[in-house]
């Protein structure tokens, strides 16, 4: 049987950090699905179909990762896919602290279990809203973002 894992997020935008994370789950799953959540109550810098174009051209021609869209609870996009496990990344232990807590109710509702991963030092400063407002503030996104120019052309 396949191991499945999620990768969720708004990715907004997808970072050199998040990269780094799949690279990471691919050592350790058959599939890495990034699942990209819509919340009608967010606003978005980048709209769901660059961000969704975006991140297929990091992974091009890598069929293990999959990029899909999904709304709801993570857990249940999660038993649609038949996926076991939640990836989630940790740069410091205030993400830990936070997602901790994410990963005990997803279990306790789901039996599914989370994952988590370290990113490597030198993308641990990387965050997307520090990234969403160098680009707002005309500054460029390349050192954050792989082939930043397939997301910022969309706005």
């Amino acid at each position: 049987m396949k191991r499945i894992t999620v990768f969720p997020g708004s990715f907004d935008p997808f970072t050199k950090g998040h990269e780094c994370i799949i690279e990471k789950a691919l050592k350790l799953f058959d599939e890495v699905v990034i699942a990209i959540g819509q919340n009608t109550s967010k606003n978005y810098l980048f709209d769901l179909e660059h961000r969704k174009n975006h991140i297929k051209s990091i992974f091009e021609g890598n069929k293990r990762v999959i990029v899909q869209e999904f709304s709801g609870l993570t857990v249940e996009f999660c038993k649609s896919i038949n996926a076991e496990f939640i990836v989630r990344g940790l740069r410091d232990s205030k993400d830990f602290g936070y997602e901790r807590s994410i990963a005990q109710m997803n279990f306790e509702i789901s039996g599914i279990e989370s994952v988590f991963f370290m990113t490597d030092p030198e993308f641990t400063p990387i965050n997307s809203t520090i990234v969403r407002e160098i680009h707002k503030s005309g500054g460029s996104i390349d050192l954050f973002v792989t082939n930043a120019e397939k997301l910022v052309t969309s706005i």
